[in-house]
């Protein structure tokens, strides 16, 4: 069966489930898209490792890593292998001792994997071809400056922080991460990142 390499296009607040958030997944040089509702937890992990954050102790999906690390294995891919009923289904393909083994996997648990391995994720064509949706905008990897983009439809973003020097944002920013009160450091670190750019 054919497959397809996806690229993580952005996430955004869902207006048809409370509580959880798209997963919009992209093939580059298309402007085919793949939704994927996902819940807040796998949003949020997903979200530290793209934005390259460190909290001050491990994740799930970085206890995973860390566990299969210690035992020499590794998630060389990922496949989006089946789509019943408006659900994703995953496998994940791991390595130990030249061996491969396929785990059964949630599509947002095996993302948030294979961006922590930097593994390629694929899906199978009959899926994209079966879910996806064509937006109307710039296909992935058109432009080399563009980066994924996290948006929260819901609360727009507006700065919090206009009246603190970057050196206090910094410190609040560490401060955040430190409590593990990562929605808090995301809004702290955007105002950073614009005051930088402006």
């Amino acid at each position: 069966m054919e497959k397809v390499r996806l690229e993580i296009v952005g996430m955004s607040y869902s207006q048809s489930q409370s509580g959880a958030y798209a997963l919009i997944l992209g093939i580059p040089g298309q402007k085919k898209r793949l939704p994927i509702i996902i819940g807040s937890n796998e949003a949020q992990s997903i979200a530290i490792e793209l934005e390259k954050m460190k909290p001050s102790r491990p994740l799930t999906h970085d206890l995973f890593m860390n566990f299969a690390s210690q035992f020499e294995i590794t998630v060389t891919e990922v496949l989006i292998n089946k789509f019943e009923e408006g659900i994703f289904h995953s496998i994940l393909f791991c390595q130990q001792n030249g061996v491969i083994t396929e785990l059964d996997s949630r599509t947002s648990d095996a993302v948030a994997l294979a961006l922590r391995f930097d593994c390629p994720i694929y899906a199978y064509k009959k899926i994209i071809d079966e879910a996806g949706i064509l937006l109307d905008d710039q296909p992935i990897g058109d432009d080399p400056e563009s980066k994924v983009t996290l948006q929260n439809e819901e609360v727009p973003v507006q700065p919090d922080y206009s009246n603190y020097l970057i050196t206090e944002l910094e410190d609040l920013l560490k401060a955040a991460v430190e409590n593990e009160n990562y929605e808090e450091a995301s809004k702290i670190r955007d105002e950073i990142n614009y005051r930088k750019e402006n």
